[in-house]
């Protein structure tokens, strides 16, 4: 990848040799295949033993505002925001803390906000088997606040809702009170 980065530097106009720019190719190298890391992650292997057994919870669970970076697929620009998560236990519950590392294995990837929630929340629903799930994301695209249409104050929200969250509007609407009430 190094090799591709000096070039398109070239490309670009710009000397890799100069000072500012030596490291350029080592830096983008690292900092591409961290940004996209979540395509080496096996979520079977990220939820381990967090997985436990719970008949007597069946609340609805909700994780607010995990902080999501992406990019996006059709520029290589990012995209940032908050997810927001919720379930209704069915017999089991997941530790708290693999719920924004789900986040984190999906968005690490190149990704479009509308598949990425999807992607969470089957995830979470094939994981727990709940008796519902519901997946929120707002968030900022640079490829629209940078280019294009240039709108820098634009969020995208994107919805997944599973189970109880799609056929019961009571529970839908619960879900979505509680979010209302959240802090930015």
């Amino acid at each position: 990848m190094k090799e591709l980065i000096e070039k398109m530097l070239v490309e670009l106009g710009e000397d890799p040799s100069r000072e500012g720019l030596q490291n350029t190719p080592e830096r983008v190298d690292q900092s591409m295949r961290f940004l996209t890391g979540g395509y080496w992650v096996d979520i079977e292997e990220l939820v381990n033993d967090a997985l436990f057994e719970d008949p007597n919870t069946d609340e609805m669970v909700i994780i607010k505002d995990i902080d999501l970076f992406s990019l996006c697929e059709h520029h290589l620009l990012p995209f940032f925001g908050k997810c927001h998560v919720a379930y209704i236990p069915d017999g089991k519950i997941i530790g708290l803390s693999k719920i924004p590392r789900i986040v984190d294995a999906f968005s690490r990837r190149l990704q479009v906000q509308e598949r990425l929630t999807s992607q969470v929340a089957d995830c979470l629903n094939t994981i727990l088997k709940p008796k519902g799930v519901a997946v929120v994301i707002d968030a900022l695209h640079l490829c629209m606040s940078m280019r294009g249409v240039e709108k820098q104050n634009s969020y995208t929200t994107t919805s997944s809702m599973l189970g109880a969250f799609k056929s019961n509007p009571s529970t839908r609407s619960e879900f979505l009170s509680l979010l209302a009430g959240r802090h930015r």
